[in-house]
């Protein structure tokens, strides 16, 4: 689901390269589910969007490690994932970006033994021509395109969230304002990180780990903090599917994303891990 706003600007071949990126290809992240039937030596990883780089790293490690094994990594928004496996996709291992729709796997009973692994944080990515129009938080209501995540994905509850937390302190009417802006709704964080981007919005609210991504790629983007007041944890949880054809690396690949490899990784990246957070 996607309100679209304003046509895209004409991209030069190096920007055009670069939002590219910021969407998960198919020989590292591929957007469509497995055939019925794929096995041997292969696990299938469902993995939320924001997961895409540090998990194509993990799996170049994984393959590494457990030699003539193939990772199959499937990534688009969370809830996506859910309705998939929901529906029967072939798949090992789920992680999500929110709690949300993992527990409507575990009362399904396609999951158990669920482990939060990571967290992450929200930022307002700002395009490069927006700027000077948006230097603080409190001036997101004045902006004059606004991406969000769609109110069923992760990303989209989480703004709800902090935008509910702003109003506290910054008026009763400020998450409507600011939601008055909005002129597409996407379904994963890397669709509204790569609006921006593109030019067809000025601004957008993404995790802190896509925006690292995206800069690390060239991207000429810059961004906003989030005041702490008002800053929402999302929460990282992973599991083994019921039923997974292999279930040996299935839990081998959470035992890879736990590991002081998978810690190192998501830290890397931007991601705070479990260990991390649980560090004094």
């Amino acid at each position: 689901m996607s309100a679209r706003g304003p046509a895209a600007r004409s991209l030069s071949w190096p920007a055009l390269v670069l939002v590219l990126a910021l969407v998960p290809t198919v020989s590292s992240c591929d957007q469509r589910p497995p055939a019925v039937g794929s096995a041997g030596g292969e696990v299938v990883v469902f993995a939320a969007s924001s997961l895409s780089d540090v998990f194509a790293g993990l799996a170049v490690e994984f393959e590494r490690i457990h030699p003539g094994t193939k990772v199959a990594l499937h990534c688009a928004g969370s809830q996506q994932l859910r309705l998939q496996i929901a529906e029967g996709a072939p798949a090992d291992v789920f992680a999500a970006a929110d709690a949300e729709p993992m527990d409507a796997l575990v009362q399904a009973g396609r999951v158990a033994d669920v482990t939060t692994f990571a967290t992450n944080s929200l930022v307002i990515v700002v395009a490069h021509e927006a700027r000077a129009r948006l230097a603080s938080f409190s001036a997101l209501p004045e902006v004059a395109r606004l991406v969000v995540g769609a109110d069923a994905v992760p990303i989209g509850r989480y703004a709800r969230q902090m935008l509910a937390a702003a109003s506290d302190k910054l008026g009763a009417d400020f998450a409507a304002r600011v939601q008055s802006r909005v002129v597409s709704r996407e379904l994963s964080v890397r669709a509204v990180l790569a609006r921006v981007a593109l030019g067809e919005a000025d601004a957008g609210i993404v995790y802190r780990t896509d925006v690292i991504a995206a800069q690390r790629a060239g991207a000429d983007i810059a961004t906003v903090e989030v005041p702490s007041a008002f800053q929402v944890a999302a929460h990282y949880p992973i599991a083994v599917l019921v039923g997974s054809r292999r279930p040996d690396l299935a839990q081998a690949w959470v035992a890879l994303v736990q590991s002081a490899v998978g810690r190192r990784a998501l830290d890397a990246a931007g991601f705070v891990s479990a260990a991390a957070a649980a560090a004094p």
